[in-house]
């Protein structure tokens, strides 16, 4: 198993928010990622649910656990929080830091296959092979593999939806604040995989949520989606989550969109409503 360093822990609401690097054999370079252990895990041997949060454009590691207060509600409900980075670090493609919104702090959370991306830019696998695996092995004496859940926001709503829906039963429950619904039709996405993917269309089709969730056929899952109306993104068209309830619907996909008055982008909206996402996450996982 990969050797873990402790790179951070702070006492937080009785629990331990902690960061830790990691090698990583799919991305090819070292990692680092956050996990919140409640109070509940201390002395270890209780088996508690857990939940990846997956992070948005520009961010990494320490976004979600410094601005979204989410530490009180996973110590109330005695939920293992995990949050990777977004997308690898230090590996230099060429072109990886010329924008915000491709390359470094955007890996989209799929495999590409276009070079030069293809053999660092595997953010997929790393996230649901790799990373999955490395936190069931590593706390082992407090994870319940049965119970995992994921969410996220922005590029990382993208990702909570399509690991979903790509790896049926691997993901108990799923949320995302402001998810990027629909890549292939808007232009964040349009970019992201083109350039990672390239230009053959159906290969978009197998890492857009609204597509894969029309050939969903699988364990019973339920989507629930956050969108502030005030959210420039969403004017902008970026995020179509209309796109996406519409294809769950007329596949019998259950979904939830809550249309949140007022509200943008920022991590002072997912700070209101993380706690609702934690519970939502939590009754499935204890159900």
């Amino acid at each position: 198993m990969d050797k873990l360093e402790l790179v951070s822990c702070n006492k937080v609401f009785g629990g331990l928010q902690k960061v830790y690097s990691h090698s990583s054999s799919e991305l090819k370079c070292k990692m680092n990622f956050s996990i919140y252990l409640p109070p509940q895990a201390e002395g270890g041997d209780v088996k508690l649910p857990l939940v990846y949060y997956l992070s948005g454009l520009t961010c990494n590691e320490q976004n979600f656990i410094t601005k979204s207060g989410f530490q009180r509600y996973a110590a109330e409900q005695g939920v293992i929080v995990v949050g990777p980075d977004t997308s690898p670090r230090g590996v230099k493609v060429p072109g990886d830091d010329e924008s915000w919104d491709f390359g470094v702090s955007a890996g989209f959370y799929l495999d590409a296959v276009n070079e030069p991306w293809a053999e660092n830019y595997r953010m997929g696998s790393y996230l649901n092979k790799e990373l999955y695996e490395l936190i069931l092995q590593a706390f082992s004496n407090v994870v319940d593999p049965e119970r995992i859940g994921i969410m996220g926001h922005s590029m990382g709503g993208h990702g909570a939806l399509v690991s979903a829906l790509r790896n049926p039963g691997l993901y108990k429950s799923v949320s995302a604040f402001a998810p990027i619904c629909n890549p292939s039709a808007c232009p964040w996405g349009v970019k992201a995989f083109t350039g990672y993917l390239g230009e053959d269309k159906s290969l978009w089709a197998e890492w857009d949520a609204t597509e894969l969730v029309k050939k969903y056929d699988a364990p019973p899952l339920t989507l629930l989606i956050d969108q502030g109306s005030s959210d420039k993104f969403y004017i902008e068209k970026q995020l179509l989550p209309e796109n996406l309830v519409e294809a769950c619907r007329s596949s019998g996909v259950p979904v939830i969109l809550n249309l949140r008055d007022g509200y943008d982008h920022s991590y002072f909206y997912i700070s209101t409503y993380i706690g609702e996402h934690l519970a939502f996450h939590s009754k499935i996982l204890k159900a």
